[in-house]
């Protein structure tokens, strides 16, 4: 798996996430590697000064469900962003492709309609070990990798607004 071009080391340390209200939307189905991803994403805000009272975790059924929860997120106005995590692992049936570009497609349209960043953490992956290694420790935990960027496009958003 090639982590090349990640941000991840290249910002660790340097983001400040206190204070900053995030939502982590979670899809439940194949909990054995969304809860790696949410633990990854909480282990990012929390080590860059993020407090349990800045962070609101959401889970939901699957991958399916993950823009409509990203959209009431956005919609509630109390939070800076959202990062959704999920993991659609491909089977013998087309309904990998179908859940896939939904979850795709989906949080795109809430990203681009949304005021705060909506940052795509849902791995999609040929199998289990290929999933497996996306959701491990460390810089290789792409959970890790969707807070770090959630991180860096708030402070974006801020600049670009000229809050920062």
């Amino acid at each position: 798996m090639s982590t090349e071009g990640s941000p991840v080391d290249e910002r660790r340390g340097k983001v400040d996430a206190s204070g900053i209200r995030m939502a982590v939307v979670a899809a439940r189905f194949n909990n054995h590697i969304t809860d790696s991803l949410l633990a990854g994403a909480l282990a990012a805000l929390r080590e860059h000064g993020a407090t349990d009272d800045d962070i609101v975790s959401i889970r939901v059924p699957g991958a399916w469900e993950l823009p409509q929860t990203a959209a009431r997120a956005v919609r509630t106005g109390a939070f800076d962003a959202v990062i959704t995590l999920g993991c659609v692992i491909r089977g013998e049936t087309p309904h990998f492709d179908y859940v896939c570009q939904e979850a795709s497609l989906g949080l795109g349209a809430v990203a681009r309609q949304s005021d705060i960043p909506v940052v795509f953490g849902v791995l999609t992956t040929d199998d289990e070990a290929q999933a497996r290694a996306r959701a491990g420790a460390g810089r290789e935990n792409k959970g890790y990798e969707a807070a770090m960027a959630a991180l860096e496009m708030v402070e974006v958003y801020r600049t670009m607004d000229g809050s920062a």
